[in-house]
């Protein structure tokens, strides 16, 4: 091959490489544009149905929050679906969560789908819905609270160790590990879960609009199915969100055929780390990370019982 041929073809090949390249840079602006007028608030978006995830265990999170909040304002977002699949979580993040849920249901639709499990503060969190959609085998309910901890004096002493505490008054150090509750420390401790009880007794029959005497019958901490908890006037309908989405359709006039659009409160990584992978790890994240978070704290959270 002559040197004359060869020059050519590197020619052809740079032109190449420059259009790439060329058609990238371009490509890149655009979408930065576009993103930074979007993020002004620049670019209409369409009419669409919000979708909220809450899935693993639920814990207070600012940032869900304030995005939640927002949504009663954007005249774009026509309803809103919660899709739960949770055991429960912290009374504080329930109730974070469920006040938040109110104030959008005040202004616009709110439907409730449940996944596998809506438990404890993962019923708390659906009641404020408009409608709420169960499948025949969800657990849901678990309507209560509890106070858990843990005490190792029979072990200590086992190994020679003693623990020596000084405290400022006798409920101070209550409860502890290193002795065990003292039958004031425990009548305290329970008041504060009653107190907290009463809270979530309140939300139900509030949202639901059921005698609180009711609730309580009910809410004596076990699960219900889905199909249990129709006939107990806790949710109401059997279905998942083609149902929810044909109820808002038929009942609230929102118009046939509008996309839904999953509820972002994440940055760049959030949004590249998407669809059914990104899913999972955030579950797993969150799951692992608020389960150590939420022990120092009262918990509405289904637990299956050991025995």
């Amino acid at each position: 091959m002559s040197l004359e041929t060869d020059l050519l073809l590197d020619r052809r090949r740079l032109k190449r490489r420059l259009v790439f390249w060329r058609v990238f840079a371009v490509v890149a602006l655009v979408v930065a544009v576009l993103a930074g007028l979007r993020g002004a608030g620049l670019t209409p978006e369409g009419a669409h149905i919000t979708r909220v995830s809450v899935n693993g265990i639920i814990t207070e999170d600012r940032k869900l929050t304030d995005s939640i909040d927002k949504l009663a304002n954007d005249s774009r977002v026509k309803a809103v679906i919660l899709s739960i699949d949770s055991p429960g979580g912290s009374v504080a993040g329930g109730e974070t969560l469920h006040d938040a849920i109110a104030r959008v249901a005040a202004r616009k639709p709110v439907v409730v789908t449940m996944g596998g499990l809506a438990a404890s503060a993962g019923y708390m969190i659906a009641v404020p819905a408009t409608r709420i959609f169960a499948r025949e085998a969800t657990l849901t309910g678990s309507i209560g609270v509890l106070l858990e901890t843990g005490e190792v004096s029979g072990l200590l002493g086992k190994l020679g160790i003693s623990a020596e505490v000084v405290r400022s008054g006798p409920l101070k150090d209550e409860p502890s590990f290193v002795r065990p509750l003292s039958p004031a420390g425990k009548d305290v401790l329970q008041g504060l879960v009653n107190d907290m009880y009463g809270q979530f007794v309140d939300m139900v029959a509030a949202g639901r609009h059921m005698d609180p005497a009711k609730v309580r019958a009910l809410g004596d901490g076990r699960a219900y199915t889905g199909r249990q908890a129709l006939g107990l006037g806790l949710v109401d309908a059997i279905g998942g969100e083609r149902e929810a989405k044909a109820w808002l359709v038929s009942a609230k006039g929102v118009p046939a055929g509008l996309p839904v659009e999953d509820l972002s409160n994440s940055g760049i990584a959030g949004r590249t780390l998407s669809g059914e992978l990104g899913t999972l790890v955030q579950g797993m994240w969150k799951t692992l990370i608020s389960q150590s978070l939420s022990l120092d704290g009262a918990q509405a959270i289904w637990q299956r019982s050991g025995n």
